[in-house]
């Protein structure tokens, strides 16, 4: 038995011997969904401190709580907090709440971040649905799967032709249309951080095809598909990054338009995870 199986093991039993919730969607919190941890009836909430092996985020607005109950009387796991490379921690770390996730039966994984607006048809506050992703080597290129493999979770060359489940996509949009929101659908690509973009930078990743860029996410989904899970993830538009007309990054902004935009992602996923 690998030490990874075996610490995953030791972070399912803390968590089973709390709670009789058998959930086969988890959800993790990023920005945009963090109010989603109170629309759950829970039947347990766990602070990251007390599951075995769980790193704790640093950022601020997350809580690091797990949560066991139902979310539009679906089961769900969900993990109010997220963690991101930029704050130092190991590819290993970041991806282990996926891992814990999997190994206590999710199939589904839902996932939202904050991104900058690479498509100058879109506006502040809008809202998307990600049909792929970019993350090469000199942009972020970080990569949980690298190392040896573990054959228990899934295969050395995972398949990453569809990342993103062309059948949540298809039932996120669906949702937005009977909640009454408009949804982007497009391409993010994940950097480093935690400094924002020169003008040329934002100039080649929309030249690459990017919609958004961000600073999260995408080795969540590696992880993910890489055990076999189907996913989905949003992203809210917080602020624009047009080469041609780009002003300087306002923090308070960007927070302030994620905070606006929460209540309409918050509803479309609850809506979606009803369905599911």
């Amino acid at each position: 038995m690998s030490i990874l199986k075996q610490h995953l093991d030791e972070s399912v039993r803390a968590i089973a011997t709390r709670t009789k919730i058998k959930a086969k969607v988890g959800i993790v919190l990023g920005t945009g969904l963090g109010a989603l941890g109170k629309e759950v009836e829970a039947e347990l909430r766990m602070p990251f401190s007390r599951i075995p092996h769980m790193a704790n985020s640093s950022v601020q607005s997350h809580s690091g709580e797990f949560v066991a109950g139902t979310l539009n009387g679906t089961p769900v796991y969900v993990l109010e907090g997220r963690l991101h490379f930029y704050e130092g921690h190991r590819l290993s770390d970041i991806v282990y709440p996926v891992r814990l996730l999997h190994a206590l039966g999710c199939e589904v994984l839902v996932l939202s971040n904050a991104a900058g607006g690479l498509n100058p048809a879109w506006s502040l506050g809008d809202l998307m649905v990600i049909d792929d992703h970019i993350n090469l080597p000199g942009l972020a290129g970080v990569n949980p799967l690298v190392g040896p493999n573990d054959d228990a979770l899934g295969p050395r060359f995972p398949d990453m032709s569809r990342p993103y489940d062309p059948a949540l996509i298809k039932a996120a949009h669906k949702a937005a249309e009977e909640t009454g929101l408009k949804l982007r659908e497009g391409v993010y690509v994940m950097v480093t951080g935690p400094n924002l973009e020169t003008r040329a930078e934002y100039r080649m990743l929309r030249n690459l095809g990017a919609d958004v860029v961000g600073m999260s996410t995408v080795p969540e989904v590696v992880a993910a598909r890489h055990l076999g899970m189907r996913v989905v993830a949003f992203s809210i538009v917080t602020d624009l990054c047009i080469p041609e007309t780009l002003e300087e990054a306002d923090i308070e902004t960007i927070i302030k338009t994620a905070n606006a935009a929460e209540p309409k992602l918050t509803g479309l996923v609850k809506a979606m995870v009803g369905g599911l």
